[in-house]
C-alpha cells in the first residue's frame, strides 16, 4: 500500500511515496527467560515480568528452608530458582506461580477485621493468597484531639503507616497506598466511625496453604503455567526445582506447540541427580534440539537458614546456566564460559566428563572457577551446539518480523524486491555480527501464487560454529 500526497505541485504533476523501501527489522529479544514454580506470595496462574531478584522477592515472597530430604519433602521452588537465574545474569524473566492443592482445597488469603468499639467497620485482606501474609503485624491507634486514626502494617523490614479522620477515609487511604493489603467496603453506618481495634483471622482462616505439593505431583499445574508462557516473548525456559525425569514430557509438548506457533525457545533442565547412572537415565530418555540437560548440582547459601550452605540438585544449576546464557548473544557459545556458582555438589573426573559429554550432557566443571565444559543440547544432529540453535531461531524471528509488514501489500515484482531487500539487510547484519558465515536468499512467486497472495521466501543459512575444544601438540627437545 503506498502513501499518496494529493496536492498538485504543477498542473498534471503529483507525488507518490512508496514506503516499502523504508521497512526494516526491529529489535529481537534473545535472552528472555520463562519460569514456572511454587511460591508463598503472588497471584496464581498469572505471568509476571521481573527485572531483578528484588522484584522477585517483592512479588513472590521468600522461599522456605531447604529440607533434609528435598526429593520427598514439599518445598517452594520459584524464588529459589529465580535467585540462581538472576545471579547468573538474567535481566528479563516471565514468571508464573502455580500451586498444587488437594482435591477441593482452596488457598486462603490472610485477613483482619478493623472495628470500632467491637463493631466491624471494614476488613483488610492480603494482596495475594498464601502464608506470607500471616507474618504481617497490624496495629491501629485511635484518633485523639490532635492526631488522626493511624493504622500501621509491618512485614519484615517493610512498614506502612496510613492515617485518616474516619473509617471511610482510612479504607480509601489503604486501597490507594498499601502494597500489602486491600480494604473492603465500609459497613453501613460505619463511614464516620473511629476504628480502635484490629483482630487477625485465626485457625483455618489464616493464609495458606502455599500449594508446594509433593515433588512429582505438580505436573498438571506446571503444564498450565507453561501454557501461560506460550504467547510471551520467551527465549529460554526453566521449570523451577524439577528435573528432566519429572517434567521432560510436559516441556517437550510445550516446545513443540511454541515452535509451531512461531515462538521458538529452548529449555534448560537439570538431570534427576549427579550420579552417572541417574544422568544416563535422563540422557537416554531425552534427545531434542531444544532441550539442554545440566549436571551436576550446585552449592548455594540458603537465605531462609541464615545463609547456611546447602546442596541444590541440578534443576537449580539449570536456572543458573539459563541466567548465564540469557546474557550472551545468540552466536556466543556457553563452552568454557564461567558460571557464578559458589561450588558444585560433584566434581567429575576427566573420564566422567568424557562419558557425560558422550551422553550429550552440559557439564559444569571446576577449572579456574566454575565453568560450562561444552555448550551442547541433547540433539544428535545439526543442532548439537546451543549457539547454532539460537542463531537459527534468531534468523527465523528476524525474517518473520521483516516479512510481516508486507502482508496485505501488492504481490508484484517491485514489492517482492523490496521484501528481499529488507531481509537482505537483516541477514547481512547477521553476517557482519559473525552469527552467519553466509546465506542464500530468494523471494519468488508464480502467477498462481501471486493470485493467491503468496510470496515464497527461500533461505539457506550457514551459521558460525564455535570452537568446542583445541587440540594441543607439544614437542619438547
Amino acid at each position: 500500500m503506498s502513501e499518496s500526497i494529493g496536492e498538485m505541485i504543477l498542473p498534471g504533476t503529483y507525488i507518490e511515496v512508496r514506503a516499502e523501501g523504508l521497512i526494516g527489522v526491529g529489535g529481537i529479544a534473545t535472552g528472555n527467560i520463562g519460569i514456572v514454580g511454587t511460591a508463598n506470595r503472588g497471584s496464581l496462574n498469572k505471568a509476571v515480568v521481573l527485572g531483578s531478584y528484588a522484584d522477585a522477592l517483592a512479588i513472590f515472597g521468600t522461599y522456605d528452608a531447604w529440607p533434609a530430604d528435598p526429593s520427598a519433602t514439599a518445598h517452594l521452588t520459584l524464588v529459589r530458582a529465580l535467585e540462581q537465574a538472576f545471579r547468573g545474569g538474567a535481566s528479563t524473566v516471565h514468571a508464573v506461580r502455580v500451586a498444587n492443592l488437594a482435591d477441593g482445597a482452596t488457598m486462603n488469603t490472610m485477613s483482619w477485621t478493623v472495628a470500632t468499639g467491637g463493631t466491624p467497620a471494614f476488613t483488610l485482606e492480603a494482596t495475594s493468597p498464601g502464608t506470607w501474609a500471616n507474618d504481617i503485624a497490624v496495629a491501629v491507634q485511635a484518633a485523639t484531639d490532635t492526631d488522626p486514626i493511624r493504622l500501621t502494617l509491618t512485614h519484615g523490614r517493610q512498614r506502612e503507616t496510613h492515617e485518616a479522620a474516619d473509617a471511610a477515609g482510612l479504607a480509601r487511604e489503604i486501597n490507594s497506598e498499601s502494597a500489602l493489603v486491600r480494604a473492603s467496603a465500609v459497613a453501613d453506618g460505619q463511614g464516620t466511625a473511629q476504628p480502635d481495634t484490629v483482630t487477625a483471622a485465626s485457625g483455618d482462616a489464616v493464609g495458606g496453604p502455599d500449594g508446594a505439593g509433593a515433588m512429582g505431583a505438580l505436573i498438571p499445574q506446571i503444564a498450565e503455567g507453561l501454557a501461560l508462557l506460550e504467547s510471551r516473548a520467551v527465549n529460554i525456559l526453566i521449570v523451577a526445582g524439577y528435573g528432566a525425569d519429572t517434567v521432560a514430557g510436559t516441556v517437550l509438548a510445550h516446545l513443540e506447540r511454541t515452535e509451531n506457533d512461531g515462538r521458538e525457545r529452548i529449555a534448560i533442565l537439570g538431570t534427576r541427580g549427579d550420579a552417572l547412572t541417574q544422568v544416563e537415565q535422563d540422557a537416554n530418555a531425552v534427545s531434542n534440539k531444544r532441550i539442554v540437560l545440566v549436571a551436576p548440582g550446585i552449592e548455594a547459601g540458603d537465605a531462609a537458614s541464615d545463609g547456611k550452605a546447602v546442596n541444590l540438585p541440578p534443576a537449580y544449576a539449570a536456572a543458573l546456566v539459563a541466567g548465564r546464557l540469557s546474557g550472551l548473544a545468540p552466536h556466543i557459545s556457553l563452552t568454557n564460559k564461567d558460571v557464578p556458582a559458589t561450588g558444585l555438589t560433584t566434581v567429575y573426573s576427566r573420564a566422567q566428563q568424557k562419558a557425560l559429554l558422550g551422553n550429550r550432557i552440559m557439564v559444569l566443571m571446576q577449572n579456574l572457577g566454575f565453568r560450562a565444559l561444552r555448550g551442547i543440547t541433547t540433539d544428535t544432529g545439526a543442532f548439537t551446539q546451543i549457539s547454532v540453535r539460537r542463531i537459527v531461531d534468531y534468523a527465523k524471528a528476524g525474517v518473520r518480523k521483516g516479512a510481516n509488514p508486507y502482508i496485505g501489500r501488492l504481490n508484484n515484482t517491485r514489492v517482492r524486491a523490496a521484501l528481499k531487500a529488507t531481509l537482505d539487510g537483516f541477514l547481512a547484519q547477521m553476517v557482519q555480527d559473525e552469527m552467519l558465515t553466509g546465506y542464500e536468499l530468494d523471494v519468488t512467486a508464480t502467477r498462481a501464487q501471486e493470485i493467491n497472495g503468496i510470496a515464497a521466501v527461500t533461505l539457506t543459512l550457514r551459521p558460525t560454529f564455535s570452537i568446542d575444544y583445541i587440540r594441543v601438540t607439544m614437542i619438547l627437545e
